[in-house]
């Protein structure tokens, strides 16, 4: 029953935290990507932190506005993650774009172009990162890393 409540508390808070002319009154192609926005960070909040007991929403990792999603063609939409390590040297940046990446493909049920960026300014080795969480073939060369692609899924399994 708590657990009810919460989510209820909590859906009800980001409906009165969307800004003035919300997505109730914004012409029908924002609405849909100001939705896909929420339905992606849905996704993407329970992910947990490969060292810490804790999701990345819990740790403001990842929040509702670091999720952007642009409509790019028809039902195809380019979704932009821009997360924000928890310590400027944090040496788990990549690993947890890659979990985001990960649970994402797995999970987004539209179709999608995605872009995982660390939040500008926030990780002394941003430029590298983004280039390796956004690049195929480095993504797929991970995941058959046996050890790697452990972690990840333990970071992406949603809690019973």
């Amino acid at each position: 029953m708590a657990l009810a409540l919460a989510l209820l508390w909590q859906a009800l808070g980001r409906l009165r935290r969307s800004p003035a002319g919300s997505a109730r009154h914004a012409p029908p192609s924002r609405a849909m990507e100001h939705d896909r926005a929420i339905e992606v960070y849905d996704i993407i909040r329970t992910i947990r932190d490969p060292e810490k007991p804790n999701t990345l929403e819990e740790l403001e990792v990842v929040t509702e506005n670091c999720v952007e999603v642009q409509e790019i063609g028809e039902d195809e939409y380019l979704v932009i993650i821009r997360f924000t390590p928890t310590v400027p040297h944090c040496s788990l940046a990549t690993l947890i774009g890659l979990c985001l990446r990960i649970k994402l493909q797995r999970c987004l049920p539209f179709r999608h172009k995605l872009e995982i960026y660390i939040s500008e300014g926030t990780h002394s080795t941003e430029e590298d990162i983004n280039k390796q969480i956004n690049d195929k073939e480095r993504v797929a060369a991970a995941m058959e890393n046996p050890n790697l692609r452990e972690i990840v899924e333990q970071c992406v399994t949603e809690p019973d």
